[in-house]
């Protein structure tokens, strides 16, 4: 059965509901190539026209970039229409401030430098508020729905002690309606669901046509605890939109095991007149712990692309086939 992309499906008990398609601000922050405002602007009020009303940025893109586009984009809109979600864990600070051996991210090297700022990390329960703070004022909207602690894998400890009960706080004071965390690595995220009290996690590259692995503990657990599950990375840096040679798999050039799966995917789609990419965008929503899936496109056309796909029948003899050939596991949901 095919997906409709404006279904709203709920957060656990929080009272928001998500699109089944929401948009991802990572590439018009500039990841690997800059984006003109004008142009990200004008991605960003598409996917309204469209019908997606659940947006996913953070500090990371774009160096704070994506929340000012995405901000100015959504502003005027109402806003109990949609669902904002931004991420805690990294500061923007001017080069000049940050002081030798900090804690800097070498990630941002991924996105397009405008001003002369970078990234620190930074879990403690401060750092969290200010990056609140500072996200509310790029964003120049009037709150934020759900925030995530950002990519906390080497911070486990200050993620755990410090990030997590300032956002439990803020929740319990009603400035956030959901808390989470969003990592490219399902383990950590089992951990936290295992150690704490949270609504939702962004899970990224790790549960897709390509890369099941959060298949065996972290999506049944989120169906334990009810905390949803929202899904980037569907194409897995690229290589599900297009497998070849220099294709990205993880951010970075795949290796020849990788594109040679991926090949074999694409082979057993086109036998089946089903493009790759509209199987990689529907397999992870057939998951139940999966509400939403969070589309990062730099372009409108791209944009375009998933609400078609997202609705396109897709033959069950496919994912026998897809089984059957071993590329995906016997427990796996899928469509229909």
């Amino acid at each position: 059965m095919p997906f409709e992309p404006t279904e709203r499906l709920a957060i656990g008990q929080t009272g928001l509901n998500v699109t089944r398609l929401g948009f991802g601000g990572a590439s018009i922050g500039g990841l690997f190539s800059a984006v003109t405002d004008e142009d990200a602007i004008a991605t960003v009020e598409h996917a309204w026209d469209l019908g997606i009303r659940t947006f996913d940025v953070a500090p990371l893109y774009g160096y704070g970039a994506a929340e000012r586009r995405v901000g100015r984009a959504l502003q005027g809109r109402p806003r109990d229409e949609f669902v904002l979600e931004t991420k805690v864990g990294r500061l923007v600070r001017p080069l000049d401030a940050i002081p030798a051996g900090a804690d800097v991210d070498p990630q941002d090297a991924n996105y397009a430098r405008t001003e002369p700022v970078g990234l620190v990390f930074d879990y403690s329960a401060d750092g969290v508020r200010r990056s609140i703070e500072a996200s509310l004022e790029r964003l120049g909207l009037d709150r934020i729905d759900i925030a995530l602690i950002h990519d906390p894998d080497e911070h486990w400890v200050e993620a755990i002690d410090g990030a997590y009960p300032a956002l439990a706080s803020m929740r319990d004071e009603g400035l956030i309606r959901a808390i989470g965390a969003g990592m490219n690595q399902s383990a950590m995220l089992a951990r936290f669901a295992r150690e704490g009290d949270f609504d939702v996690f962004l899970l990224a590259g790790r549960y897709t046509l390509l890369d099941q692995e959060a298949l065996a503990e972290l999506l049944p657990l989120c169906l334990e605890r009810d905390i949803a599950i929202l899904v980037g990375g569907v194409m897995n840096s690229g290589i599900l939109a297009d497998p070849r040679p220099g294709s990205r798999f993880n951010y970075q050039p795949a290796t020849a095991d990788v594109l040679e799966r991926a090949r074999r995917l694409a082979l057993i789609c086109d036998r089946h007149g089903v493009p790759l990419r509209a199987a990689a965008i529907q397999f992870p929503l057939a998951h139940p712990a999966v509400r939403s899936l969070i589309a990062g496109v730099r372009r409108i056309d791209h944009l375009d692309e998933y609400p078609v796909l997202m609705r396109r029948p897709i033959p069950a003899d496919l994912w026998t086939d897809l089984r059957g050939d071993g590329l995906l596991p016997p427990d796996a949901p899928v469509p229909g």
